[in-house]
């Protein structure tokens, strides 16, 4: 017989104990399908489609977009008519027992979450007869591959429709469709100016509501404010003051950088450099590789394979602290993290097994994860795990800066902008391309003489390329 089954928020792995909705997928009375993506939400590492396990007709949202929700919290609930298979046989002749065709689940996992029953294979199904103690038809719909909510109801029997009809008010978000809004900068736009979404038309493609939307939408109530306010003399009001949450990825990188400093000793030492034939190596290598080779080597890949080779020769910076332990831990790989910005703030994807790839191969993932990082697609595992990070704020037009370690790791390399400037080479005042290179360290791994080498090699090897033939 039919029943309703509620869908809690998961685990999402990676310690994560909320998030954020973003976008409702589906509404009140829409017949979703098993392992069907119901919602898009962010969480404090990246924004992920949670898919439903259960196949049936939705009779209940729990939460409006923009609602923060803890881990467990309900989600949605679905009603799910019953499905029976042929005993003994599937879809390739085979014997087949029970399984999650028989619970309504797929048994499939989201990052940290499960269902708890096994993925079935796929089964014949015929109508279940109706009982003498109950009143609800059975269905000969599978709840995995429903086709319309008509349909599904009209075969389910009174109890699903009954159940979307009853859905309960408090905390449901009634069917009113889908705001066409993909980015989240443009919800936290109106929701500070207290903007219903559902009152604006969109100019992008199909409808889509653009930031430019939101914003016209600003100035046209803040113009028919004016216009219906009489000129009276009042007190020169106080500006207003904007709180703004610090959640999602802000809130998750407040808390890292606070920890950082809360319980790393850290100094930071630096040099300047010049990488003329640095930037010329880069040239030769990408002009010897033709249009064939694929993407051309960038100047962060030729980067951080210096970092790889210098922590091959310094291992004690790439290593953590126990602290309950009072034990310094070293690592034997390397998983690069570099830092990007995007819409949603500072992210630090890392590079997997950094020490075991060349340039050209480390150029390739650092591109593939800034992509995934602009589009909001990184997942927690690509976000977390690094051994040592690599911070560009060169590309800011900043020659310098002290960096905060990303905790829990022990060094983080800080690259400022390459630009010409009078330098003494060969004896001789000539222009040549020059770049400070910092390296925040934490004091308890190694002391100043170790930090000093580490960032001596590295600006060895920016200046002379060749010093890398002995690691490659």
């Amino acid at each position: 017989m039919a029943q309703v089954l509620e869908f809690k928020l998961p685990d999402l792995g990676e310690g994560l104990t909320e998030a954020e909705i973003v976008r409702w997928l589906v509404e009140v009375g829409d017949v979703v399908a098993v392992d069907q993506p119901v919602v898009e939400v962010e969480t404090a590492k990246a924004m992920v489609e949670v898919p439903c396990p259960y196949g049936g007709v939705v009779t209940a949202r729990y939460g409006e977009e923009g609602t923060e929700l803890p881990v467990g919290a309900p989600l949605l609930t679905v009603a799910v008519g019953s499905v029976e298979p042929v005993a003994g046989r599937d879809d390739s002749g085979g014997s087949t027992g029970g399984g999650a065709a028989e619970s309504g689940t797929s048994g499939n996992v989201l990052v940290g979450y499960g269902t708890g029953a096994p993925v079935a294979r796929r089964r014949r199904v015929r109508p279940t007869p109706v009982s003498a103690e109950s009143s609800v038809p059975a269905t000969g719909i599978t709840a995995s591959a429903p086709a319309d909510a008509e349909t599904y109801m009209a075969a389910a029997g009174p109890t699903v429709a009954a159940a979307v009809a009853s859905a309960p008010k408090s905390g449901v978000v009634e069917p009113q469709g889908p705001v066409a809004v993909i980015s989240p900068l443009v919800r936290k736009l109106a929701r500070q100016h207290g903007l219903d979404l559902r009152q604006i038309v969109g100019t992008g493609r199909d409808g889509l509501i653009l930031r430019t939307d939101v914003e016209s939408a600003v100035r046209a109530a803040d113009e028919e404010s004016a216009a219906v306010t009489e000129p009276v003399t009042q007190p020169k009001a106080e500006p207003s003051v904007e709180r703004i949450p610090l959640r999602g990825v802000r809130g998750a990188v407040a808390d890292k950088l606070s920890r950082s400093r809360l319980e790393i000793p850290d100094a930071t030492c630096w040099v300047d450099a010049d990488a003329t034939e640095l930037m010329a190596a880069r040239a030769a290598m990408n002009a010897a590789g033709g249009t064939a080779a694929g993407p051309k080597v960038s100047v962060l890949a030729l980067l951080a394979r210096i970092c790889t080779a210098a922590l091959a020769r310094f291992p004690e910076l790439n290593s953590t602290v126990d602290a309950d332990a009072r034990e310094i831990v070293r690592l034997a790989g390397v998983h690069l993290g570099f830092a990007a910005q995007t819409e949603r703030g500072l992210v630090v994807p890392v590079v997997r097994d950094a020490h075991t790839r060349n340039a050209e191969s480390i150029g390739e993932e650092i591109a593939r994860l800034t992509g995934a990082a602009r589009d909001g697609k990184l997942t927690p595992a690509q976000l977390t795990g690094g051994t040592f990070t690599l911070n560009n704020y060169g590309v800011f037009g900043v020659d310098g800066s002290t960096p905060i370690i990303n905790h829990p790791e022990a060094a983080m390399l800080g690259v400022g902008r390459i630009m010409p400037k009078p330098w003494v080479y060969e004896g001789e005042l000539a222009v040549r391309q020059v770049v400070q290179l910092s390296l925040t360290f934490d004091h308890r791994v190694c002391d100043g003489g170790t930090a000093g080498g580490f960032l001596r090699y590295v600006a060895d090897c920016v200046e002379q390329p060749a010093v890398l033939l002995r690691t490659l």
